[in-house]
């Protein structure tokens, strides 16, 4: 077995005890890796003792004997983790240490994440204010099953879980002036940061998707190849005139739902301590911590959620879905219109559901149940660890570098008020940073510091049962890659050697690598 340990790994654990004395992050303090005052304001910390921060160096050490599973493997979610279902309901379970009282709430907002929502003025005043533009009528059918969306089946299907993000270039905003690599963005003037394709009756859509796709062939070692689909995006029959001659478009499909609230509950200090935007390592490896503004939490935070990290908690993550795909409004964004821009009059004056008890078309209440739902969306339990197929992909995930973006391990805080997500092992196999993945995954639509090169570590776990829980599910931000070989083979940038490297093994190799990506 190949023991030797990776140049990041090494530089890794150096951080990770730079990261203790940050333990700031924890404690309240200034966090200085980026000369900025980043925190954890979302989390009611306990702080890590001495004891705490060595238990967490051991255990989150990376794996160096492949010849059995590790120790708590099997549990990627620690004590939150939920058995292997056989059927599409794999991602819809709860925390499996949830109280009584506490699984009451996770079924109270998995009801509003299934709420189909209506026009107002509606008789059903507690569902109405749907729109007037939006691209799905409920939470559920953008994040299908729980787990992704889906691709539009043809060019006159209206997909309900994919659409394009808009944007042109524009000022750095005053409140994150201080981040000095922030690229300043402003939304389309006519179309806002969205598009959509549904309306509500008498009002305009504001488009429909248009998708085609170019086939490649890649020679693979062995003689095999495989076959990639190039897309091609448009944005047509537009409702509102022409976009901006500088309009920036990015797809989107809806990413999975399971393991949010453990992710939210890792410590920023031991997220950048993984980062190394100038290479000093020379790995080729240079992750970059998203840094964004909390409408939540008025003040920069590190950006977690979102394909390219530019949300900061599961709660404000939630809103803003609610305001942009389905435009409905809450206390954190009250626009009873949505998305609908200044000039899209018609939409603005059109019926909305602000006006009754609620006070907001959703209120803060039911966006709590909401988001304690979205926190609590259980990782399964891995399949198969013990596997010899799966042993060997595992060493060869390590080796051909996949580890070094796709971290596998972490420890959450400690949490007063969160027991279910304090203290956990998790095995996401994400750093939750940025990397630039090349020009061929590149939209070109920066967020925050993000560039049209850069994206968020995908989280993995659960990645094996994607298309049992969705069988037209895909992969990749847009859903190109058909399956886990074509999503790796779209890898480049920094990611181009590890990509080569899965490109020039045996297949008999490349089989238990793919194998070992379905047990997780």
């Amino acid at each position: 077995m190949h023991n030797s340990t990776p140049p990041r790994w090494k530089r890794l654990k150096s951080n990770l005890l730079l990261a203790a004395a940050l333990v700031a992050a924890s404690t309240g303090q200034a966090l200085d890796l980026t000369s900025l005052p980043l925190g954890d304001p979302h989390l009611d910390v306990i702080p890590r003792t001495t004891e705490d921060s060595q238990r967490i160096r051991a255990v989150t050490a990376p794996a160096t004997d492949f010849s059995a599973p590790e120790a708590y493997e099997t549990h990627p979610a620690g004590a939150t983790t939920t058995r292997a279902r056989s059927d599409d309901e794999a991602f819809s379970q709860h925390s499996a240490n949830l109280s009584f009282e506490q699984e009451l709430e996770f079924k109270l907002g998995n009801g509003l994440f299934k709420k189909i929502w209506v026009f107002s003025p509606s008789s059903t005043r507690a569902s109405d204010g749907l729109g007037p533009l939006y691209n799905a009528r409920s939470c559920q059918r953008c994040h299908l099953k729980d787990g992704r969306g889906h691709v539009p089946a043809g060019p006159d299907y209206r997909s309900t879980a994919m659409f394009l993000r808009v944007s042109i270039p524009g000022p750095v905003p005053e409140q994150v002036q201080a981040i000095k690599d922030y690229i300043g963005t402003a939304p389309d003037p006519t179309y806002g940061q969205q598009l959509q394709d549904f309306s509500a009756p008498g009002i305009s859509p504001e488009y429909r998707l248009g998708i085609r796709y170019e086939e490649e062939t890649v020679d693979l070692n062995g003689g095999e190849t495989a076959s990639l689909r190039r897309p091609i995006y448009s944005a047509e029959d537009l409702g509102y005139g022409p976009l901006h001659t500088n309009a920036m478009l990015s797809p989107r499909v809806a990413p999975p739902m399971i393991g949010l609230g453990l992710l939210e509950a890792i410590s920023t200090a031991d997220i950048l301590a993984a980062a190394d935007p100038d290479d000093a390592d020379g790995d080729g490896i240079s992750g970059r911590a998203n840094l964004v503004w909390s409408e939540e939490f008025q003040q920069i935070m590190l950006g977690r959620f979102g394909l390219k990290a530019g949300m900061p908690t599961v709660h404000e993550q939630s809103a803003a879905a609610f305001s942009g795909d389905i435009g409905i409004s809450t206390p954190l964004f009250p626009a009873p219109w949505g998305e609908c821009t200044t000039g899209q009059t018609d939409c603005r004056a059109a019926p909305h559901g602000n006006d009754d008890a609620r006070g907001t078309e959703i209120d803060q209440p039911n966006m709590d149940l909401v988001t304690f739902y979205a926190r609590n969306l259980a990782v399964p339990a891995r399949r198969d660890l013990d596997d010899a197929q799966v042993l060997r992909g595992k060493e060869l995930f390590y080796n051909g570098g996949c580890a070094a973006c796709h971290r596998p391990k972490f420890v959450t805080h400690r949490l007063k008020s969160r027991p279910e997500h304090s203290f956990q092992l998790i095995w996401p196999y994400s750093d939750l940073l940025l990397h630039d993945m090349g020009e061929g995954l590149a939209d070109h639509r920066p967020e925050a510091r993000a560039t049209g090169r850069e994206w968020r570590t995908a989280p993995l776990w659960g990645v094996g049962l994607t298309q049992q829980v969705s069988p037209r599910a895909t992969y990749l931000h847009d859903g190109r890659a058909r399956s886990l070989l074509e999503a790796i083979l779209w890898h480049g940038g920094e990611a181009q050697d590890a990509r080569n490297t899965v490109v020039s093994l045996s297949p008999e190799d490349r089989t238990d690598l793919i194998r070992f990506l379905e047990s997780l």
